[in-house]
């Protein structure tokens, strides 16, 4: 669930707090041609969860982005050779697990 905590200060008052307290403000990142009905599915996901809509888009911009560097790296790392194919190996599993069984 996300939550805002009300501070009783404008937007600007808040910008000035955090530039004070941070040294920086953070980007503003503008997307443009939104199809409509995308647009209304997140308003609606958001209000379910009590999120604001920039909350929602950036928690779908981080996961999206952690999930491609993790294929990067998934693909920088070199080939394991099991000598046999996996469905081969996991074949063989399966026929002395029901050995096993039986």
């Amino acid at each position: 669930m996300c939550g805002r905590v009300k501070l009783g200060l404008s937007h600007r008052e808040l910008d000035s707090r955090l530039i004070a307290c941070h040294g920086h403000a953070m980007a503003n990142l503008q997307v443009k041609h939104v199809p409509d009905t995308l647009h209304q599915r997140l308003r609606r996901y958001a209000q379910r969860h009590k999120c604001t809509l920039s909350d929602i888009v950036l928690s779908a911009i981080e996961h999206e982005l952690a999930r491609r560097e993790w294929h990067e790296r998934l693909a920088e790392r070199p080939v394991t050779d099991l000598g046999d194919s996996a469905s081969s190996l996991l074949a063989e599993e399966r026929q002395e697990r029901r050995q096993d069984l039986a």
